[in-house]
């Protein structure tokens, strides 16, 4: 332990945390000596700028402050090419399609790329797959409607990259096709007019993982300079914010910049579409954060396309109608209660067809016909999430089945489908996520071979849930100016996390159980004379098996994980989101 990190009194001496009985609570190690410890900031702020990448004083305060990243769009691979063709296309009054994905990511690019294209004259036909009859990604099928259509260039937004037949079927049609994507590169490329990802060997731009949302943002500043057009960026920003949270792109460099104004623009938004999904999501004159973005917004525009059809969220963003966008956002909403019943049957499925498999298997592969395809992403990533390995979770078709995969950090993914593709139609995606349809009949040896790949890629890892502690803190010594640069760190999510503290033998010092059957509780904490609200989500409850019927109750001490965030009360204050508690180990 260092001796600048001990100076706090808001931070604990490390010792070993006992483990846990379904969950291990991981203290991050102590910030090392070097250049930040010069930075003019708390021990405790240093800390978690070091574990989050920081690592001189200059770049501490960039962060903190918020110094605007930004980033040549020219830097961007096949950027030329595809710039010279959109010129020709919007100037020739060429058909032009952009083709999207069905997520919160492709719909948002489709809406900056319309948008933008019709602006500067262009004529677009918009096109977004249907998930149930035509799966993820550009299909045949789809090329052929829309050559009927008289389209001559198509723009993919969110997928593309491993359309290799689709793009040569498009190019024998006499249609070019300019790829938008940030999918991983597969060893051959499809022979496109241009295929700008920031993933490519050869790429220039600084910023590798941005989300299609702000790579389409990005694409669209450059055509418009190119031909001398004015470019209004407070009018996309917002859904570059969408698009990145829902992604789970890295919230680092020019990504956190796009979402920090992204929020800020969020907030103030004339969009009459999300003007209406604010306030049918209770979020109308809201302070916003990423957390409104990944568990109000994005999963509403996300129902479209998991329960319907993608272009629902899509008409919902491109509405001028206040009254019409109202309409919309209502059927989302009911969409996505729809959702969350589905997806908690499926759940329920699978949890009863993972109690038939191998325990120990490092990677989970299961499947039935009554996951819907449209909620098969949700949960394997639920499954990835609670048992920490990878999770592969399919819809049983006849006589194809439809997977998504969720992985951990320590398991590429798509890496994995990679080394059997012959037992898959098609297949995609990223490290952390993919998907892929296979024929029934291929399955066993599917799952045969991912986990073998699990065997060798995940030996001697630990592959059981945890939670990582950022730091211990005495939590009667925090104040309001260390809470308040907790909050410049922000906004918070993947790379960025928000910072999760321990306290430890801290008094219930009142409980109250919220919700079905008292899953959910509201506390009150106390340590020495400081008092804290609380909440503390079911989830929270798996060290002690569950709050209903549980031993907290007040005057109960625990050693308590949790995070800083706004007080649901509506007080205007903070409170604290309970992660995991157990009761109290005190030193003797």
């Amino acid at each position: 332990m260092t001796s600048d990190l001990a100076a706090t009194p808001a931070l604990i001496a490390d010792r070993q945390l006992p483990i846990a009985p379904l969950r291990r609570w991981r203290l991050r190690g102590r910030q090392p000596e070097g250049d930040l410890a010069n930075a003019s900031y708390p021990p405790l702020i240093r800390h978690l700028l070091w574990h989050r990448g920081v690592r001189t004083p200059d770049e501490a305060a960039a962060f903190m402050d918020g110094v605007p990243v930004e980033h040549d769009p020219l830097l961007l691979p096949d950027i030329g090419p595809a710039l010279d063709r959109l010129r020709r296309a919007v100037n020739e009054g060429e058909i032009i399609a952009v083709y999207g994905d069905f997520d919160v990511d492709g719909v948002t690019a489709s809406t900056i790329l319309i948008e933008g294209l019709r602006d500067l004259g262009g004529q677009v036909v918009p096109y977004l797959p249907d998930r149930f009859s035509e799966g993820y990604g550009v299909n045949i099928a789809a090329i052929d409607s829309l050559h009927a259509q008289g389209v001559t260039l198509i723009v993919t937004a969110d997928c593309g990259t491993s359309s290799i037949p689709e793009v040569a079927h498009a190019r024998k049609l006499g249609i070019d096709t300019i790829i938008l994507d940030h999918h991983t590169i597969p060893p051959e490329l499809p022979a496109a007019v241009s295929l700008v990802n920031p993933k490519r060997a050869e790429n220039r731009y600084p910023e590798p993982e941005l989300a299609s949302g702000g790579l389409a943002f990005k694409v669209m500043a450059a055509l418009c300079e190119s031909m001398g057009r004015a470019w209004d960026p407070e009018r996309y920003i917002d859904l570059v914010a969408l698009s990145t949270v829902c992604d789970v792109a890295p919230l680092q460099n020019e990504n956190r910049t796009l979402v920090r104004r992204g929020l800020a623009a969020l907030e103030r938004t004339q969009r009459p579409g999300l003007r209406a999904l604010l306030e049918t999501s209770g979020l109308k004159d809201a302070c916003l954060d990423t957390d409104s973005i990944g568990y109000a917004l994005g999963p509403r525009l996300n129902a479209a396309g998991r329960l319907a059809h993608a272009r629902l969220a899509l008409d919902l963003l491109l509405e001028n109608d206040a009254e019409r966008a109202m309409q919309q956002a209502l059927k989302l909403s009911a969409l996505n209660a729809r959702r969350q019943q589905e997806t908690a049957s499926a759940m329920e499925l699978a949890r009863d067809l993972l109690s038939k498999e191998d325990p120990d298997a490092p990677l989970i592969f299961i499947g039935h016909a009554d996951i819907p395809s449209g909620i098969v992403g949700l949960v394997a990533g639920r499954l990835a999430e609670e048992y920490h390995r990878p999770a592969v979770v399919y819809e049983r078709g006849q006589p194809t089945s439809r997977a998504s995969c969720r992985s951990i950090p320590e398991f590429d993914i798509t890496g994995a489908l990679r080394t059997c593709p012959e037992l898959m139609v098609r297949f995609g995606g990223h490290r952390a996520a993919a998907g892929f349809t296979a024929e029934n009949d291929k399955l066993p040896a599917l799952k045969e071979a991912l986990l073998r790949q699990a065997e060798v890629h995940l030996a001697g890892v630990e592959l059981a849930p945890a939670i990582d502690i950022d730091a211990a803190l005495d939590l009667r010594h925090m104040n309001g100016k260390l809470i308040g640069m907790l909050s410049q760190l922000a906004p918070f999510g993947c790379a960025n996390p928000e910072p999760v503290f321990l306290s430890r033998n801290i008094e219930i010092a009142d409980v109250k159980s919220l919700g079905e059957d008292g899953a959910h509780l509201r506390l009150r904490l106390r340590d020495g004379a400081v008092t804290w609200p609380a909440i503390a989500f079911a989830s929270a409850s798996a060290s002690i098996g569950g709050f209903a019927g549980s031993a907290v109750q007040e005057g109960g001490r625990f050693d308590v994980v949790y995070s800083f965030c706004p007080d649901r009360g509506g007080n205007g204050g903070l409170e604290l989101r309970v992660k995991d508690l157990r009761p109290a180990e005190v030193a003797d």
